[in-house]
């Protein structure tokens, strides 16, 4: 079916990623979204970012030089990347091998159609199925109202359509929901990526603990009920690493930090709850934050 074209109002789905905050200009896949005789063109582009972590490089204290990965064969030595084809092996050192051409002689038609198979319930999607969330949106300004008719539909009918992508050299499992007058598309992995968690369970204990105890346990995790508010969540870790950059960016000697006490195996469960339940909700948290890094002292 075609669909009428109009040109896309300023804002809205047309926009380029480019323009837009936070994404990346280039998508992690591009293709066609359809449902049914309805497709759009579309790009993925990754919801998450890693721009802000803390990284490090592989240094020789002896030379102050970035060490280089260097691609050799045990027999001949060094060699050059681009001459390289991948191999499958299918017993101990003996490989099938594979061109680039090889590959790409694998095409499914999820390579650049995500087509919309099924809708489902979103509380049915098990949350050990979810994996790496990303934004779609349209990459052509003539494909803003197929994009905007099938996101309103998705708004109303209230359920999240799965569909498949060929990404990344594997098949991926679409799931695919409104987000105000948008799409966010999440990959599932697949059943084989989950354990059998059944099995695991099943190995934990059955019995049932005094009621008292559960009453109590109740009550604290009502006293510390809160809503989610991501802006009070930080990598604690990664900002005593980045406090520790600073410090050696400035000379200054490092004073090793206590390591934090282990609380060890609770005795009396019982008093423990109760003891518990009079602590305050604030207290606990600020008891969690890390340790502040000890005066320095300088190198003169």
């Amino acid at each position: 079916m075609a669909v009428s074209r109009r040109k896309a109002a300023p804002g809205r789905g047309a926009r380029p990623a480019a323009n837009i905050p936070g994404l990346s200009s280039r998508p992690a896949w591009q293709g066609h979204l359809r449902l049914s005789l309805v497709s759009c063109a579309v790009g993925l582009y990754k919801a998450t970012t890693t721009a802000n972590d803390v990284s490090f490089n592989l240094i020789n204290p002896a030379t102050g030089n970035r060490i280089r990965m260097v691609t050799t064969d045990p027999d001949t030595g060094p060699v050059e990347r681009s001459s390289l084809v991948k191999g499958y092996a299918v017993e101990k050192n003996k490989y099938v091998l594979f061109t680039d051409e090889d590959l790409d002689s694998v095409k499914l038609e999820t390579t650049r159609t995500l087509d919309i198979e099924r809708f489902v319930d979103a509380d049915t999607i098990d949350r050990l199925y979810w994996d790496t969330p990303y934004v779609l949106i349209p990459t052509e300004e003539s494909s803003a109202e197929a994009y905007e008719v099938i996101q309103q539909a998705m708004t109303q009918a209230n359920r999240v359509a799965l569909g498949r992508v060929t990404m990344h050299a594997r098949e991926r499992l679409m799931a695919i929901e409104p987000r105000d007058n948008g799409l966010i598309a999440t990959t599932l992995r697949m059943r084989d990526e989950v354990v059998n968690l059944a099995g695991a369970l099943e190995a934990l204990p059955h019995d049932k603990p005094d009621k008292r105890m559960i009453d109590i346990a109740l009550r604290i995790i009502e006293q510390q009920a809160a809503a989610f508010e991501p802006d009070e969540f930080t990598d604690r870790y990664e900002e005593a690493l980045r406090a520790l950059v600073e410090e050696k960016k400035h000379g200054h000697e490092l004073t090793r930090v206590e390591e934090p006490k282990d609380s060890g195996n609770v005795v009396d469960l019982m008093n423990a709850l109760r003891r518990s339940l009079r602590g305050k909700p604030e207290a606990a948290r600020k008891s969690a934050t890390v340790t502040a890094l000890p005066k320095r002292k300088v190198h003169r």
